[in-house]
């Protein structure tokens, strides 16, 4: 819709290698017009900025030139800035500034739909109770949907066969194996029952007494932390809960465990418990 503007994409390691180049050939200037000259700034994994300071100030400078000219910042994060070690509170404060929000995993459906799109676009067919196998069981990331996919299309093409539950199951047994060892959402809450000494009925109630309450948001976040689901998903699993109730559990068992010494054994109890 605008072709005329100057949009940048890249991963943050991409601005640490330029920065790095432009120093060792002394073509700093050259640097800094081009990243402080740009409309439109989209920058990923913006956390591994925190490695090194003077690309945090080199950063800065541009955030705010690109700011201060009303130009569009987006950058993403696998976590809250806040919470990524190393980063100068400069930066912090300003990665704040605006509109925050949590980009969650897709849900089953979606899943289902972008490996059949993708498979279409390979001229390959997926049943649909392969592609619906596919994704239970990859739930992270759309990277790793793919991944998986040109995993199971590789080997279909290998071996010369259809593509089919059994044939993915072939494919896929090693990352199988893993989703099998890993931590559900049923074990959490069973945890979590025990560890606070509750009814697993109780926990997923619609009773809201803090003695519930708060294990029931405890259980949420570790969910949030230790498995693929998505807000909806956890959600759909604590009694049939909104995302946004999800998403307030998780920022104030945050909150907590920074105020509140005992919630911060529990969480961190529990999460051992969960973990070894």
């Amino acid at each position: 819709r605008h072709p005329e503007l100057k949009v940048a994409y890249m991963y943050s390691q991409r601005f640490m290698e330029d920065m790095v180049r432009a120093i060792e050939h002394g073509a700093m200037s050259e640097f800094t017009q081009y990243y402080r000259s740009v409309d439109v700034l989209l920058m990923d994994d913006i956390q591994f900025l925190a490695k090194g300071s003077k690309s945090q100030e080199e950063f800065f400078h541009v955030f705010n030139r690109l700011q201060e000219d009303g130009r569009q910042i987006v950058l993403t994060c696998d976590r809250y800035p806040k919470e990524i070690q190393g980063l100068e509170e400069r930066l912090e404060s300003r990665f704040v500034w605006g509109m925050t929000a949590a980009v969650e995993p897709p849900e089953l459906e979606t899943r289902v739909a972008i490996l059949l799109k993708k498979a279409e676009r390979e001229a390959v067919y997926i049943p649909s109770d392969a592609a619906f196998f596919i994704a239970e069981r990859v739930r992270s990331n759309v990277r790793e949907l793919e991944g998986a996919l040109r995993r199971v299309i590789a080997n279909a093409r290998f071996a010369g066969r259809p593509i089919s539950i059994d044939q993915v199951k072939s494919a896929l047994r090693d990352l199988i194996a893993i989703q099998a060892r890993q931590v559900g959402i049923d074990n959490i809450q069973k945890t979590v029952a025990d560890y606070y000494k509750l009814r697993m009925s109780d926990l997923l109630s619609k009773k809201r007494n803090r003695s519930l309450a708060r294990p029931r948001q405890v259980a949420m976040a570790l969910s949030k932390e230790l498995t693929n689901h998505s807000l909806p998903e956890i959600g759909d699993a604590f009694g049939g809960r909104d995302h946004t109730t999800v998403l307030h559990a998780c920022r104030k068992v945050e909150e907590l465990r920074e105020m509140n010494p005992e919630i911060k054994d529990d969480y961190r109890n529990l999460r051992r418990i969960l973990t070894s």
